[in-house]
């Protein structure tokens, strides 16, 4: 299994993402205006790791998580993994002076002890795997008892912006990943697994299902983005 994957679906999708990582910084402030990075901001402040916590950033992409802990927490050990390699190249030479370990990793068996870990972020993971359930449950199992969940991921939109979100998705994103990426198909996966995700009180259903206490939610970008948050029971 890759990131709770089928090994051929798997396969597809890490090849997708190395394909698309020299442009992928660039995508994602196309996409979101500019905002990601502020919400990528709220997910290392909601993480909190303290001095001497390590902190796993999962799927971590081109390193922009793992990179404003390791700015924000220099005390912490601060850990990114990703399934992509290119992933991983690109994000080692964004932030070539940042103190973190990289480590290429799937998501569904992280290479860790139960309770090692004191903090787990990640963004636009779950919506790329095969079972969130099971990708929970091994977040779950790698935290330390009081250990935090954070978690950044596009969500179905609802509301009356609802219909003019989805017409972005469906239309305008695409057409940005053939313009910025050389990547229309990519792009049009990503849009598919948006809108075919769970909603935000579902999916922080799940998060109280696999055993995080005290789960929020936070809707961003007219209910299409949102991030989730909980703890491990101390």
């Amino acid at each position: 299994m890759l990131n709770g994957l089928s090994e051929d679906k798997g396969q597809r999708v890490r090849r997708m993402f190395d394909a698309i990582a020299h442009r992928y910084d660039l995508m994602n402030r196309a996409m979101t205006l500019g905002f990601d990075q502020s919400w990528r901001r709220l997910v290392v402040e909601k993480a909190c790791p303290l001095a001497d916590e390590r902190l796993l950033d999962l799927a971590c992409g081109t390193g922009d998580i793992a990179a404003l802990a390791a700015g924000r927490y220099p005390a912490s050990q601060i850990i990114a993994a990703d399934f992509s390699g290119n992933m991983l190249k690109e994000a080692r030479r964004r932030f070539p002076e940042a103190v973190i370990t990289w480590l290429v990793c799937d998501a569904n068996r992280l290479p860790f002890a139960d309770g090692e870990l004191h903090a787990v972020t990640f963004g636009y993971l779950l919506r790329n795997v095969g079972d969130v359930k099971a990708v929970l449950a091994e977040v779950h199992r790698v935290l330390a008892p009081g250990g935090r969940v954070v978690c950044l991921d596009t969500t179905t939109p609802r509301g009356l912006m609802a219909p003019l979100v989805k017409l972005y998705l469906t239309a305008v994103v695409p057409l940005l990943g053939k313009l910025l990426a050389g990547d229309r198909a990519a792009y049009s996966y990503l849009t598919g697994s948006t809108m075919n995700f769970y909603a935000a009180e579902d999916l922080a259903a799940l998060f109280a299902a696999a055993g995080f206490e005290s789960v929020g939610v936070r809707r961003l970008m007219c209910g299409s983005v949102a991030v989730h948050w909980g703890e491990k029971a101390k």
